[in-house]
């Protein structure tokens, strides 16, 4: 570059002297007229003043600009570049039914299809609790599995023994990874919810899906009832429920009559938190807050429902989503991912008109709870670690996703896979309301430890609805969820 710069400097010299051999380029110079001395003769000499000198135009010199040379930047090699990927990888997971049944034809068309050769086998290894107890004694072991169902929570757990593997070099990886406009096609919201500050900002997760916990309400009973639609208010929801209480439901097809079951959960205690304008944990001092003038209220009121005998406890397993079905109960609380569930119910049952909404909330706008698990990859070796992700990286692209969506009704994660659900919005209204309420999304605490707390959350609500002081049981219960996040911190290597 210096020499073409040198080339320039001497070319312009060049043309400069030329000018000047033939005309002068700046300003001429015009000398003042010779005074000749008077002659002894009288006459006077006249001397012509000299003619003015045309100062010439300008001739801008046109020089060619050296062609600018392209600049390529180097990409660093990253640490899986030069990785042969393993040829047989396992995946854990919770999935049954239908849901089963459409992940192992995605997994088979994968094995079939993909340019590596890698072969998943996918197994269910029981629920979300099964799988997070089968994995703790096996981590930073050869058992582990290569990919794993785990919430962002259980993932924490998990990293205090610095067992999983940080996907942010695979998926910013030039030869692996995924491009900015792939990046950009996921939900900002589901995609940053691996991502954990806790552990140096490392992405511990990533996300295939996620749902919503929703009202599902009887909008026949409703009605019969003498409202117009369903509450919005905590105030209404206890009307209603109340008015169920007493006036059963004319079409239904079992005996009993019910506003409302709550299933002892700690989803369904941040849920209520969360409509009463509080949370569960206060990110700013990293502790929780279940004893927060929010959560107070949110139980106080639960546990008013019970005392007036509007309310019980969910004693079966799904037994609400089943009294439901029958007519038998106007309100549940549950993930939106259980509506063909629901939907089921109701058709063999008391076939009313039903539909979700968001949770009765003291909010200006609903605060709804966002979940879902993630997959991770346990650590275990290079190869094994970039399988794992090839396989959710085809997982995850649009046109699994939108097959996954529809099949397992969980929300897409990727935008343009939500625009392509037109036609199945329009079939599927119930899941279309659900999927408006997104843009209200919250979520629970992404902590080591949550596992163990939501035991004794559930504890908490059990005592509640039992008639123990909502005020003393929530500073007991904050005080012990502290200890466990503290014990688990202790721990982290």
């Amino acid at each position: 570059m210096r020499n073409k710069f040198k080339f320039l400097f001497v070319l312009l010299l060049i043309v400069a002297l030329a000018f000047t051999a033939c005309k002068q380029v700046e300003e001429p110079v015009v000398e003042e007229p010779v005074v000749a001395e008077e002659p002894a003769v009288e006459e006077e000499t006249v001397v012509e003043e000299p003619a003015e000198v045309e100062e010439p135009a300008e001739e801008e010199a046109v020089v060619e600009e050296p062609a600018e040379e392209e600049v390529v930047e180097e990409v660093a090699a990253g640490p899986y570049d030069d990785i042969v990927p393993a040829q047989n990888i396992v995946f854990w997971h919770q999935h049954s039914g239908a849901r089963e049944e459409s992940l192992q034809e995605i997994v088979a068309t994968f094995n079939e299809t993909n340019e590596w050769g890698i072969t998943v086998t996918a197994e269910n290894q029981g629920g979300y609790g099964d799988i997070f107890n089968k994995m703790l004694p096996i981590l930073n072991t050869a058992d582990v599995p290569d990919i794993v169902v785990a919430y962002q929570n259980q993932t924490a757990t998990y990293q205090l023994a610095d067992s999983m593997t940080d996907l942010n070099p695979l998926v910013s990886s030039a030869k692996w990874g995924l491009t900015d406009e792939e990046i950009a096609d996921f939900f900002p919201g589901f995609y940053n919810q691996d991502v954990f500050p806790t552990f140096d900002s490392q992405r511990l997760g990533f996300p295939p899906n996620r749902s919503m916990e929703v009202m599902y309400y009887n909008m026949d009973w409703i009605e019969e009832l003498g409202f117009d639609g369903p509450p919005t208010t905590p105030a209404e929801f206890k009307e209603m429920a109340c008015a169920a209480t007493a006036n059963p439901f004319s079409g239904a097809t079992a005996e009993g009559s019910m506003g409302y079951k709550l299933s002892i959960d700690a989803s369904r205690f941040a849920s209520w938190t969360f409509a009463f304008g509080g949370d569960v944990f206060d990110y700013d001092n990293d502790e929780y807050s279940y004893n927060s003038d929010a959560a107070v209220e949110a139980m106080n009121f639960l546990q008013d429902l019970f005392n007036e005998g509007c309310a019980q406890l969910v004693t079966e397993s799904y037994g609400d989503q089943t009294d439901f079905g029958n007519g038998t109960l106007l309100f549940t609380v549950g993930s939106s991912s259980g509506i063909p569930y629901y939907e089921s119910a109701v058709a063999d049952g008391a076939a009313f008109d039903f539909s979700v909404a968001a949770i009765p909330h003291t909010t200006p706008e609903p605060v709804m709870n966002i979940y879902g698990a993630s997959v991770s990859v346990p650590k275990s070796t290079p190869e094994r670690e970039l399988a794992a992700w090839l396989f959710i990286k085809y997982y995850t692209s649009t046109e699994v996703q939108a097959k996954w969506a529809i099949a397992s009704n969980y929300f897409p994660v990727r935008l343009s896979v939500a625009e392509g659900l037109g036609d199945y919005f329009i079939e599927n209204p119930i899941y279309k309301a659900a999927f408006d309420m997104l843009e209200y999304g919250v979520g629970e605490p992404p902590v080591p430890g949550y596992d163990f707390v939501r035991d004794i959350v559930a504890e908490a609500m059990a005592a509640i609805a039992a008639g123990d002081d909502v005020a003393a049981t929530l500073e007991q219960l904050d005080a012990d969820s502290d200890a466990i996040l503290a014990d688990q911190m202790a721990t982290m290597q």
